[in-house]
């Protein structure tokens, strides 16, 4: 009995001085590699959302789809985002980091390689259902990754960061859209965007395990040998341990695992709205502005405006998540986000649409840019980081599986302004839920 409990003592005392020294991590050589590599990666996720939305759009207008076959092609693509945010957060739980995001890029440029020699939307279909099971890990595992490397007084600005560099790659996607696929046809951007994937996982291979998740699994050598690197990396760039003046708790619950229940509701309603509400507008956009007449080629320079506001807004986010706060932004960016999407319905105007679009694009980027890639992963602890940011994602993907046949039968019903008063009622009920019961995580040692 007595060797039991000096055993657990060691256990403890071991668990609370290897995760100090986590919490004292400053920038390095492998923190910048492991940024570079996950940035990359949401980049690629981005490149997939707006490829879909502007290949949707060009093979409705070339009469090689029609409208309700681009509904299943959009759902299957949430489908699966909605497979992989599930499976990502038990396996990079329970199984470690790496293990999560080892193959999924592999997954993901290969059958969309395949996807680009589909002979039928069938074929597509089913292509694009299995590569964005690969992508929708990418999503879980990738702002989990920075989270819980990033030094924790700049970890929102890291975060935020990482959704910046991502979401450039909306305008950039839109942009190429607009160039090659008029001149080489929609399958050429499934190739650009299959072989990018494919050289990225060459890339990633080695990326080290995250030693608050081996720490958690009293993987306690594995934990000392990335920690001791990283502190020597910080010893020959001269840089000091951090100054965290919170204790880590080693006893009891984590602050976060004594309000699971109530963080996982705020992650599923918050992460739920933004993505439901922003993949719903940008999914749809050039399609909406070719039923207002106007031509495919132009409705993608206008999508192409629109989304400049993208990496605007995440360049608000960065900005704002640690001088601002968690909270104060998000609540403010789901209100103004309202507004801008009603007002938006009734524009009648190319300058009118453009500009509204743009501020309400830019409105829903900083909401990605704070909620996705920074509140979420902080509103649980190591233990249940991956399952909980995967659950919300999970549940996100799964609402938006219906919303693009909810949005073909409103363009056939009632219209398309009904599709913006839904969207604006989404960001005031989350914005609602997050004022109330969501806690400001700012700066906390998680």
């Amino acid at each position: 009995m007595e060797s039991v409990i000096n055993s657990q003592t060691i256990s403890t005392t071991r668990h609370r001085e290897l995760t100090d020294r986590v919490n004292r991590f400053q920038a390095t050589p492998t923190f910048i590699r492991v940024f570079i590599l996950v940035a990359a990666g949401m980049f690629m996720d981005a490149i997939d959302v707006y490829l879909a939305s502007g290949v949707s759009s060009y093979m409705l207008a070339s009469k090689w789809s029609t409208v309700a076959q681009n509904s299943t092609f959009l759902s299957a693509g949430f489908m699966g985002l909605f497979i992989g945010s599930i499976t990502a957060g038990l396996v990079g739980d329970i199984f470690g980091r790496r293990r999560a995001y080892q193959l999924n890029l592999l997954i993901f440029g290969f059958f969309t390689l395949i996807g680009a020699f589909a002979p039928n939307m069938i074929f597509l279909i089913v292509c694009r259902l299995i590569a964005a099971i690969g992508l929708g890990t990418e999503i879980v595992t990738g702002y989990a990754m920075i989270n819980e490397f990033a030094p924790i007084k700049q970890r929102g600005r890291w975060c935020a960061a990482t959704s910046l560099i991502a979401n450039c790659g909306a305008p950039i996607t839109m942009l190429m859209c607009t160039i090659i696929i008029p001149r080489f046809s929609w399958r050429a951007m499934f190739v650009i965007s299959g072989a990018l994937a494919l050289i990225l996982w060459y890339f990633r291979r080695n990326l080290p395990e995250s030693p608050r998740w081996n720490i958690n699994h009293h993987n306690y050598d594995e934990a000392e040998e990335t920690i001791a690197m990283i502190e020597g990396e910080m010893k020959n760039k001269g840089a000091t341990p951090a100054d965290i003046q919170a204790t880590t708790e080693t006893t009891g619950k984590n602050e976060n695992d004594r309000h699971l229940t109530r963080n996982m509701i705020v992650a599923i309603v918050a992460v739920t709205a933004v993505i439901v509400c922003q993949y719903t507008f940008t999914s749809w956009v050039p399609t909406l502005l070719v039923q207002r007449g106007i031509e495919v080629d132009s409705s993608l320079g206008f999508s192409t405006v629109m989304m400049l506001g993208a990496p605007v807004g995440a360049f608000i986010g960065t900005t704002l998540v640690d001088k601002v706060g968690r909270k104060p932004t998000i609540i403010s960016a789901f209100v103004l986000a309202a507004v801008l999407g009603i007002a938006y319905a009734y524009q009648t105007s190319s300058i009118g649409v453009m500009v509204i679009g743009f501020t309400l694009t830019a409105c829903f980027y900083v909401l990605m840019a704070v909620v996705v890639a920074v509140y979420t992963s902080e509103l649980f602890s190591t233990t249940y980081r991956f399952r909980g940011a995967g659950i919300a994602n999970g549940i996100s993907k799964l609402v938006t599986i219906g919303m693009p046949y909810a949005v073909a039968r409103m363009l056939t019903t009632v219209g398309s302004t009904t599709i913006f008063f839904t969207i604006a009622g989404m960001a005031i009920v989350a914005a609602t839920v997050v004022m109330i019961w969501g806690p400001e995580t700012n700066q906390r040692v998680i």
